[in-house]
């Protein structure tokens, strides 16, 4: 998404000194100490230059990249480092390598000045000058058109809210896919953070490093220190990129940091990099190419063309903040590299694993047919142990869905009760008048409206705060796209909340493949199998061809174009139940569970749900994915509804072609209601077909494969779903209409036999 338009241009220069930045002693070069890295600049285009210990031992040796930067990662923390050129000898002043901890050694860098409005520089703890723009309330004239009320803005300081990531938020012109705009509609001020190593910010771009955790740290605490703060606390906020910035950020505890609101993120990077083990080509690995692409130095050819521009026009910091832009990390040979679950690299980038650490108050929105993070976020609640001030909406729809108006009048509720310290009301017309804007440039649909919002008919801010914290901190909305004046428009049809997540009451329903293509509430009395012909080239390797976002048939309208393709005969197995006897509310995860046999040692598996409907439609549910020499679940993670894989590389076992192994494909997370009379239909086939961007372009194996399904009393082939109590209020939902979930006309498939 791009938000705003371009916006008034003002600069402010930034002189700190700091202690772990030394004195450059007798050499030509600079050279500074970080957090476990030594960064070096001014040297000659391929200089080589050697880091030394407190004691002249050489630690490592590199060459500046063709601007004259030079990074050493991961050295040891402590004093006494020096840098010393090969060629000539001259040396460094020495270094101090700092540690991981939160807080830096020395704090007065906070009280450095940065701009209330306008373009700037914001300093971190190692020197690093970040690119950010200031937006207060007030911008919101600049993008918003006119007749919409002006938000209540009360004089002095200002509730602030601080967005950070890789993308172009500090562009001059308006964040790239930010949403500050938004936000000043809502009252607040908004700092927009180029992350290091993107745009016109100094160092060099790593993918959630720990530094770049840190630099989150330091922004909080600096934005916090200014004086047109209000209560000197400052919350976060931001989707996708900018909402899971704010994970890894609030687990360091900032002291300032009042309270951060994640939208459409990820529980870890696996299981949107290598979901099942199999690498996601289409959307994982595009997106890190452009990470990669945007982290070089600015130039036509690369970088991100603002910062080219500021560079153009004279903006000398931005300029110098290139030069470490060459030292950027190789994502693409970090990703080939750890393509098996590694412990010590993977964890640090997996949010379930240290979102028990955030203490501060806490909103969260994801969709379980996210197209870009995919529908595997909802494990993260259980792991949100620091706070009891927690509340999490899921719904399906697409990427930016977490902005559909039942989510985004929470999200506002909360931003004014725990950031702005006021009362929803007081800018709810405002949030009103702006919905029909928002809705049309956000998703290209006219006409949508808030619904009615009872936190924000509470007259005061302690009668506003009571009544929001009496919400269950579960929600989950509900056949989203149905709710609305038109099939598509992101409303639901109705809506449930719970106390926690999993569900409680939630039971594992079983249903085991039969022959005649069935699914049974019994394992079959006679053996079976069924057999296919793999081949990863059978479908189209993605569900659509449009736009990915607004704009003519894009993705996020309210009835996209889908080409959801059938498999062609022979190529996939489905398996189908009997007509419901009464409505089925799933709510979680779940898996497949198959006996499968292979004629080679390894076949990517993906296995697709959805719910065939008495008027003869098919509607997209959900679906999994496994390869399957990687198929060792870990025991110590996994439960029957959320099994988790190994993905270790010493668990990697190949298939026998001589006989049926157990596989289990986990399922990611949904929340439907079948209805009494449709049928739950599971499709198992090679990966590819049924997502919009996700795709797998490097499946195994490389050519085709016959696998073969047994069933029987002693192989229980079987798909288990977490089904949870209750109603469902309303009928069959359009078709198409539901947001992320497409819909045809349902096909009877008939599967190939074969010896068990």
């Amino acid at each position: 998404m791009r938000w705003g338009a371009r916006l008034l241009l003002a600069t402010a220069a930034l002189a700190l000194a700091l202690a772990t930045a030394a004195g450059t002693a007798d050499a030509a070069f600079k050279a500074h100490g970080s957090v476990e890295q030594v960064y070096v600049t001014g040297l000659a285009a391929r200089a080589q230059a050697s880091l030394l210990d407190s004691g002249g031992g050489k630690v490592a040796t590199k060459r500046a990249d063709g601007l004259g930067g030079l990074l050493f990662r991961n050295v040891k923390p402590g004093k006494g480092y020096r840098v010393r050129l090969s060629q000539g000898g001259a040396t460094s002043g020495a270094l101090t390598v700092l540690s991981k901890r939160s807080a830096p050694p020395d704090t007065k860098f906070y009280n450095q000045t940065i701009p209330e409005k306008g373009y700037g520089y914001l300093t971190t703890r190692d020197g690093t000058k970040l690119a950010i723009y200031v937006h207060p309330p007030e911008d919101w004239t600049k993008a918003a058109p006119s007749g919409i009320p002006p938000p209540h803005v009360q004089a002095g300081p200002t509730p602030t809210l601080i967005e950070y990531s890789g993308y172009g938020y500090a562009n001059p012109a308006g964040p790239q896919s930010g949403i500050s705009i938004i936000a000043n509609l809502m009252g607040f001020t908004v700092v927009d953070v180029n992350m290091r190593g993107t745009g016109c910010s100094g160092g060099a771009f790593d993918f959630f490093e720990p530094l770049q955790n840190l630099d989150g740290y330091d922004i909080v605490e600096t934005v916090a220190h200014q004086p047109w703060v209000l209560n000197h606390k400052v919350g976060m906020m931001g989707i996708s990129y900018g909402g899971i910035s704010q994970l890894f950020t609030a687990q360091l505890q900032p002291p300032s940091l009042a309270a951060i609101s994640p939208l459409s993120v990820i529980d870890a990077t696996q299981t949107t990099l290598y979901p099942g083990g199999i690498l996601n080509t289409g959307f994982a690995v595009a997106w890190a190419k452009e990470r990669q692409q945007e982290a070089k130095p600015a130039s036509p050819n690369g970088g991100q063309a603002w910062a080219y521009k500021r560079v153009q026009e004279g903006d000398t910091t931005c300029k110098d903040n290139q030069v470490l832009h060459g030292e950027a990390a190789d994502l693409m040979g970090k990703i080939r590299t750890n393509d098996h679950y590694k412990p010590a690299v993977a964890d640090p980038l997996a949010p379930i694993t240290f979102v028990d650490k955030i203490k501060v108050p806490t909103y969260m929105v994801c969709q379980w047919t996210d197209e870009q993070t995919g529908g595997h976020c909802p494990t993260l609640t259980e792991h949100f142990s620091g706070t009891k001030r927690k509340w999490f909406t899921f719904t399906n729809g697409t990427h930016v869905d977490s902005l559909a108006p039942d989510a985004f009048n929470r999200w506002y509720d909360f931003l004014m009760l725990y950031i702005a310290h006021q009362a929803p009301i007081t800018n709810s017309a405002t949030m009103q008048a702006a919905a029909p804007v928002i809705y049309e440039v956000a998703m290209g649909i006219p006409g949508v409206t808030l619904p009615p919002d009872p936190i924000q008919q509470q007259p005061t801010y302690a009668g506003a705060l009571a009544a929001f914290e009496q919400l269950e901190p579960i929600r989950v909305l509900f056949d989203n796209g149905a709710g609305g004046s038109q099939p598509g428009e992101p409303k639901p049809g109705f809506e449930r909340s719970f106390t926690r997540f999993p569900i409680p009451g939630t039971s594992a329903r079983s249903w085991y493949l039969k022959a005649g293509s069935a699914l049974g509430d019994n394992a079959p009395a006679s053996a079976g199998a069924d057999s296919f012909t793999w081949n990863a080239h059978a479908r189209p390797l993605t569900d659509f061809t449009g736009s990915t976002s607004t704009g003519d048939n894009g993705l996020w309208t309210a009835t996209p174009n889908y080409q959801w393709t059938r498999n062609p005969p022979d190529s996939a197995l489905s398996y189908l139940t009997s007509p419901l006897k009464a409505d089925t509310t799933v709510i979680g995860a779940g898996a497949v569970q198959a006996w499968v046999r292979s004629s080679t040692p390894n076949v990517d598996l993906q296995a697709t749900i959805t719910e065939v409907r008495p008027d003869g439609k098919e509607t997209f549910v959900q679906g999994g994915w496994l390869r399957a020499n990687e198929r060792k679940l870990d025991a110590s993670k996994s439960t029957l509804l959320e099994p988790v894989l190994s993905l270790r590389a010493a668990d990697v076992s190949p298939l026998p072609s001589d006989r049926f192994v157990k596989v289990t494909i986990p399922l990611y997370y949904e929340g439907h209601a079948y209805r009494a009379g449709s049928r739950i239909r599971i499709k198992i086939a090679a990966a590819n077909g049924d997502q919009p961007i996700w795709s797998f372009s490097e499946t195994r194996p490389k050519g085709k494969a016959t696998v073969a399904i047994a069933y029987s009393k002693g192989m229980p082939s079987r798909l288990v779903l977490p089904v949870v109590p209750g109603s469902v209020p309303t009928g069959l939902p359009p078709c198409p209409g539901l947001r992320g979930e497409p819909c045809r006309d349902y096909i009877r498939f008939v599967n190939r036999t074969t010896t068990p």
